[in-house]
């Protein structure tokens, strides 16, 4: 079952977290909107290698930003729906808290 992978970061935890135990339902969503921002943001550097105007490099570049966000809500609203609901079902707090400090990073 694919699961969500936090980049290595210094705020992220270095111990490994338990796996999942459920399906995520919006799985091949992420996955196909992930490779699109991909495909955008690969044009983008394009654009600069190939030395397009600064002001349309900027506005892909959001373009790309935004789409990288929606993305992240979709992971978000589906966590929310299956891995906290079973985090408060079996009482797991450490759980509900990485998903807070998950949160932290997302909206910085």
């Amino acid at each position: 079952m694919p699961r969500y992978v936090q980049p290595h970061s210094e705020a992220a935890s270095t111990e490994p977290h338990p796996p999942h135990h459920h399906e995520h339902t919006q799985t091949k969503a992420v996955l196909n909107r992930l490779s699109r921002a991909i495909g955008h943001l690969e044009s983008v550097k394009r654009m600069v290698e190939n030395g397009q105007d600064c002001a349309d490099v900027l506005i892909q570049l959001a373009a790309v930003r935004s789409a990288v966000n929606s993305t992240g809500k979709i992971i978000l609203k589906d966590h929310i729906e299956h891995c906290l609901v079973d985090a408060v079902e079996q009482g797991d707090k450490e759980s509900i808290e990485r998903l807070n400090r998950a949160i932290e990073q997302f909206i910085k």
